[in-house]
């Protein structure tokens, strides 16, 4: 039985993905940000009797590294040392980097990058220890070409490519695995509220792959970080972006660039 940590766990991906794990006998710690939420997680995981006793949801922002680090002291002192861990945590909101203000920008890359550094630091050393641990990283297809609309988002899940690949090498022969995972639009919370925020040019390039339930996309990262998968796709379209992704980038700004760059009034003529 392997104790399980599942970052942004209250809902979406990291929900489906705590949902499969408990069904397979394992024990769940949840944690997120919203308390009623959470509770609101534990509770639909928890219907049965036996799985209520091997589910713990702990409140805590992964972007405040202390507060995290407690959380995982909590969690380990119920069920033991962590085995794996699932960084889903994270948060997109789309807007044109000129009409975004740079709050909303660092807000997602301290979520999204900083928050899954976080994650990891806090589990790493003690699986370093043990000889033993699969940590698995959810970026987006965001992470593997640039999207209007979406530079924040794009800016963050890129970066978790770079920092899973540099823990691959600083992990490798330990026993520790690290993956990362590419999803599509998946049917989540968070895709409904993001959907109407999306810019049409967004739209013309993410609408050709269709959204993916929470479901599936929970199975297919899960299935791949038990054969160790270095990098986790989705589909050929996906597949074909992780490997050829900077050919995909300069064909799609051909293509599209034209049709909707941003149109600027024509400097004032001097006087």
């Amino acid at each position: 039985m392997r104790h399980v940590l599942v970052t942004g766990g209250s809902s979406g991906i990291g929900l489906a993905i705590a949902a499969q794990l408990l069904a397979h006998g394992n024990r769940i710690t949840l944690i997120a940000r919203d308390e009623g939420r959470l509770a609101e997680a534990q509770r639909a995981l928890s219907q049965a009797g036996a799985q209520a006793q091997r589910v713990l949801g702990v409140p805590a922002d992964v972007t405040d590294a202390e507060a995290l680090g407690d959380a995982v002291a909590r969690c380990t002192a119920r069920f033991g040392g962590i085995d794996m861990l699932a960084a889903c945590a994270g948060i997109v909101e789309p807007a044109r980097f000129v009409d975004q203000d740079g709050a909303a920008f660092d807000r997602q890359i301290a979520v999204n990058v900083t928050g899954v550094a976080n994650s990891v630091r806090s589990v790493l050393p003690a699986m370093l220890g043990r000889g033993r641990g699969r940590i698995g990283i959810v970026s987006s297809g965001a992470g593997l070409i640039g999207i209007p609309g979406y530079s924040a988002y794009c800016t963050s899940k890129f970066a978790l490519r770079g920092l899973a690949a540099a823990l691959r090498l600083e992990t490798a022969g330990s026993g520790v695995s690290v993956s990362i995972c590419f999803p599509p639009d998946t049917l989540t919370p968070q895709f409904e509220r993001e959907l109407p925020l999306r810019p049409p040019e967004a739209q013309a390039i993410m609408g050709r792959v269709r959204p993916v339930d929470a479901k599936t996309v929970a199975g297919i990262i899960l299935a791949g970080m038990e054969k160790n998968r270095r990098e986790i796709h989705f589909g050929l379209t996906l597949r074909l972006l992780g490997y050829f992704g900077p050919l995909a980038s300069t064909y799609i700004e051909m293509r599209h660039g034209r049709r909707y760059a941003i149109k600027t009034e024509d400097p004032p003529s001097a006087p």
